[in-house]
């Protein structure tokens, strides 16, 4: 959504036909991570780093996103999950489906292969708009 990649178009149409994407505090913590990355690695320059932290702002206020806190109590969910699994994902992938299931979140937007197979096998339904 903030940088484009072959798949953003595919991703802005989903979300446009979306009445709400649900955005865990993971998430959020998940693209700051990476556009800070982005900066230092030199791929994106200082300015066009503040737009993008600009823009992650401003989609706290617009529609159909929803910015929600995770209880500490994700990454015990996550652990169990883990164990139980009869999909392996990595940890961060196990981690946002640990929070989908804390907010009560039944469907999962995603491109990666893996974390959509540990999904499904959760029995949560994936959409894929750029697979």
């Amino acid at each position: 959504m903030l940088w484009n990649e072959p798949e953003s178009p595919a991703v802005r149409e989903a979300v446009a036909r979306e009445h709400a994407v649900v955005v865990a505090a993971l998430t959020e913590l998940e693209v700051s991570v990476q556009l800070r990355a982005r900066r230092l690695a030199g791929a994106s320059a200082k300015r066009r780093y503040d737009a993008y932290v600009a823009q992650l702002l401003a989609f706290k206020s617009m529609a159909p996103f929803e910015f929600l806190e995770v209880p500490g109590t994700v990454f015990r969910l996550a652990v169990e999950q883990h164990r139980t699994a009869a999909v392996h994902c990595r940890s961060l992938d196990r981690l946002h489906l640990a929070c989908m299931h804390e907010l009560g979140v039944r469907r999962l937007m995603t491109n990666d292969v893996k974390q959509a197979a540990a999904a499904r096998a959760m029995k949560l339904q994936v959409v894929s708009p750029g697979g």
